[in-house]
């Protein structure tokens, strides 16, 4: 890549922040806000809660910080949480510099958590988020201590031909009719009526990403990842095939803890009862990576 992300135009980013401000006031307020300098340009970090391992979380594309709203109280109740508004996306944070490979966006994150000192990670990531983490632990592992993963793309299967067939149109058309269908399609049903889905739109149509393209790591890759792993899918899940995507992490990961979510879909935490599991599931695997012997 030769060029960084930005905005449209001032008008596009003007409403962009708008939306941003409408989601996060639905988070807790952070305990901190860190903007940590790193070779690529400046990351938004908020921390959440006190003592306890650091939990670190990575958004799906164009989703924010704000998307973890929901699991923010009850992860911040039993850890310190940073939650990450991923560089070369729409957010609060700022890239300065083209990242030339996947390579150059670990670094930046590794950037970040180098800069706060953090060390024994358990790096969760949604949707891309997770593609995120599951490269961070092929190519940049030594300060984390565990991945959990929430209905990660492109990590053991490919995006389902319908997220084109849907998405397309509406990104070329930019039309707001093409856009909720597309948003109703993935998500299952019409949420965009809730204030982190109005700003993943809002990222889509105001910001201009430069990133490298999202692309299903080798199998060499996957079976390189020695962290624990818990790998959570949605049943319902239409952006990908779950089932087949399970099946494969399983087989490359064998030490991973793999499940399906019969009744979610890809935005994995939109019930209340799916969301309830999500957090057990994920404390009690921080819980167990923390304890586990070097």
């Amino acid at each position: 890549m030769k060029k960084i992300g930005g905005f449209r135009n001032p008008a596009a980013e003007k409403r962009y922040f708008a939306a941003y401000d409408r989601a996060m006031a639905e988070c807790p307020e952070p305990r901190h806000v860190f903007d940590v300098e790193t070779r690529h340009g400046s990351t938004r970090v908020y921390r959440y809660g006190g003592g306890g391992s650091p939990i670190a979380l990575l958004p799906g594309l164009m989703a924010t910080s704000a998307c973890y709203a929901a699991l923010l109280p009850a992860l911040a109740d039993r850890h310190a949480v940073y939650a990450i508004d991923t560089l070369g996306e729409a957010g609060r944070s700022v890239q300065r510099l083209p990242f030339k490979d996947i390579r150059d966006r670990v670094s930046a994150l590794d950037d970040v958590f180098e800069s706060l000192e953090l060390s024994s990670v358990h790096l969760v990531g949604g949707s891309t988020g997770g593609w995120h983490a599951v490269n961070q632990a092929i190519h940049a592992p030594g300060r984390l201590a565990s991945l959990g993963l929430l209905d990660a793309t492109t990590v053991s299967a490919p995006f389902a031909r319908k997220v084109f067939h849907y998405g397309l149109p509406a990104a070329v058309l930019d039309n707001e009719r093409l856009w909720r269908r597309y948003v109703k399609w993935s998500a299952g049903e019409d949420v965009l009526g809730q204030p982190a889905a109005q700003l993943v739109l809002a990222g889509i149509r105001c910001y201009r990403a430069r990133v490298p393209f999202q692309v299903v790591p080798s199998e060499a890759a996957l079976r390189s990842i020695e962290v624990p792993t818990l790998a959570l899918f949605g049943g319902r899940s239409v952006v990908h095939d779950s089932a087949a995507a399970a099946a494969t992490l399983a087989r490359l990961l064998p030490h991973a803890d793999v499940e399906i979510l019969p009744d979610a879909g890809h935005y994995l935490y939109l019930r209340p009862e799916d969301r309830d599991l999500i957090i057990e599931r994920v404390l009690e695997w921080a819980g167990q990576a923390a304890r586990a012997p070097e």
